[in-house]
């Protein structure tokens, strides 16, 4: 069992979890530029209503609390910046496209892969227990892959909730740059299929998914990637199930749920 030896740095690094840094660059496009079509240009750039955007989601708070809090930051920082309205906001909102860069792998890329069920539309747990639902709720599906090393997420889809798990991973190894080195792919058992150990080996990555339960016979090895998987079945028959994930590093993988979490924190 894990055993605490420095309490000291123990207690350093659970304070360091509240801690608060907001870095802002000098040189961001905060004012809007003109995009060459007809009419007056905006007067913000997309830059800035995303990180106005991302304050309001990152604390909770409404759009007029968020924008009363991004004109104190600026201040802060010593910027002269003028804040949008949150009228400006909340109607630049439905047409952003949100960029979020990435830093590439610079050893090789480990991507672990999950999904999750969102709620889009229903009424709360309370009032449903309480007074019954009065409308069918609705889902979607998110599936993410992420990087080991630094937690950001390097793929991300959104579907319906009838569509599996295994369908989607080769859409998301599509969005990693083909000229960056993956070196494996950590999923659970639900991308145990032929396509997508066929979608790793093409990438010429590792499959790091542990064989489903009731897998007893190998596969054919007419497709890229049933060699990779058939030895992952004879290591799992000879060692088990629980030496292998430790010997493969699977256990990794709960980097992603708790970057999960972190997602649906962002509400």
């Amino acid at each position: 069992k894990y055993k605490t030896t420095n309490l000291k740095r123990y207690n350093e690094a659970l304070k360091s979890r509240g801690a608060l840094m907001i870095w802002l660059d000098r040189n961001l496009q905060w004012s809007g530029l003109a995009s060459g079509k007809r009419g007056r240009p905006s007067l913000f750039s997309d830059a800035a209503i995303q990180f106005c955007l991302t304050i309001k989601g990152l604390f909770g708070l409404a759009l007029r609390q968020a924008m009363g809090m991004v004109e104190s930051l600026l201040k802060l920082a010593g910027l002269s910046w003028t804040v949008p309205d949150y009228s400006t906001v909340c109607r630049r909102q439905k047409t952003l496209q949100v960029r979020i860069p990435y830093r590439p792998a610079a050893h090789g890329l480990h991507l672990l892969v999950d999904s999750t069920g969102l709620k889009m539309m229903g009424e709360g747990e309370w009032k449903r227990k309480k007074h019954g639902a009065e409308y069918r709720r609705q889902w979607r599906k998110l599936h993410i892959g992420i990087d080991a090393q630094t937690m950001e997420i390097r793929a991300i889809e959104v579907t319906p909730n009838s569509v599996g798990d295994a369908p989607v991973l080769p859409s998301l190894l599509g969005q990693i740059d083909p000229n960056e080195a993956l070196l494996s792919v950590s999923g659970d058992g639900a991308y145990d299929t032929k396509a997508c150990h066929e979608a790793i080996a093409l990438r010429q990555a590792q499959a790091i998914i542990p064989v489903r339960k009731n897998a007893r016979k190998p596969w054919k090895e007419n497709r890229p990637g049933a060699s990779a998987r058939n030895e992952i079945l004879r290591a799992t028959q000879r060692l088990g199930r629980a030496i292998w994930k430790r010997w493969s590093g699977y256990h990794r993988r709960s980097l992603v749920e708790a970057k999960m979490r972190c997602v649906k924190l962002l509400g």
